[in-house]
């Protein structure tokens, strides 16, 4: 699902030449980038806990692709209700269709995965009301869609080992809260959302949150710990703030970048074994 706030990597403006194909055969896709890095960083910290890549993990990242894809045509047409957008419409069908037949044929493979589709709906079904609402950028409804894009976690990983465990719970919840940590910093940059309060109280919560799941044995340590990244972040948004707000958004983009990757890196080798078992 699409964010409205937080992308981490933005396209450098280039010259395009107009494209000479109807308006309606282009492909839609969704236009914050940095929804694409939470995606396969969440995908990738599942594949490396279930410590194995199969053709059920590449069906399941396609799955996921499409899934991703299908919010913005969604929201788009919901927005312009009253007139029907045959690009959006099309485009929005292709995609799911594609990640619907994609999802049923992991199903067969692993029913488990029922309940990850279950919560994929609600959290469309969510965002359709928030749109309607005009709550589309509210920080709950951004938490609704960080924690959506994040369940490809548990995708990665029941498509691959063909059930689910409390530690693909407890990573799916973990990078949750740590890619949506991303709102409280980018909101700062905005005058009417420049208050600390809500970022450290959030932070405050998913320490606590964390520490709850290490000591439900859902988390290792050293998993846990990745979580110290968001805080690092935070803490140095807070000593460069006056720059984090009249930066150009192409360096905050590759602040938060940065960030995303280390807090990926960490997580995923955390859950590796010394060796991987033989394929």
């Amino acid at each position: 699902m699409a964010l409205s706030s937080p992308p981490f990597l933005t396209q450098s403006p280039e010259f395009k030449k107009p494209s000479k194909l109807p308006v309606w055969f282009r492909p839609t896709f969704a236009p914050e980038q940095g929804v694409l890095l939470v995606l396969f960083g969440s995908f990738l910290t599942g594949a490396s806990l279930a410590q194995q890549w199969n053709q059920w993990t590449n069906i399941a990242l396609l799955c996921a692709f499409f899934a991703l894809q299908v919010e913005h045509p969604y929201v788009v047409q919901l927005k312009q209700r009253r007139s029907w957008k045959p690009r959006f419409v099309i485009w929005g069908g292709i995609y799911g269709i594609s990640a619907l037949s994609l999802a049923i044929v992991l199903w067969f493979h692993s029913p488990v995965l029922l309940s990850i589709y279950v919560l994929a709906v609600m959290a469309l079904i969510a965002d359709g009301i928030a749109v309607f609402q005009k709550k589309h950028k509210s920080i709950v409804n951004e938490l609704i869609s960080f924690a959506a894009i994040c369940l490809a976690s548990p995708l990665a990983y029941g498509a691959t080992t063909g059930n689910l465990s409390i530690e693909a719970v407890g990573m799916w919840i973990l990078n949750t809260l740590f890619f949506s940590s991303a709102i409280y910093t980018i909101k700062l940059r905005k005058k009417r959302t420049q208050s600390l309060t809500p970022g450290i109280i959030y932070h405050g919560v998913s320490l606590l949150v964390i520490t709850g799941l290490y000591g439900l044995d859902c988390l290792s340590l050293v998993t846990a710990l990745s979580f110290l990244i968001a805080l690092i972040k935070f803490g140095i948004v807070n000593c460069v703030l006056e720059w984090y707000r009249q930066a150009k958004f192409q360096a905050i983009a590759i602040f938060e970048t940065r960030f995303a990757l280390v807090y990926t890196a960490i997580a995923c080798i955390s859950v590796l074994p010394a060796h991987l078992p033989p394929s």
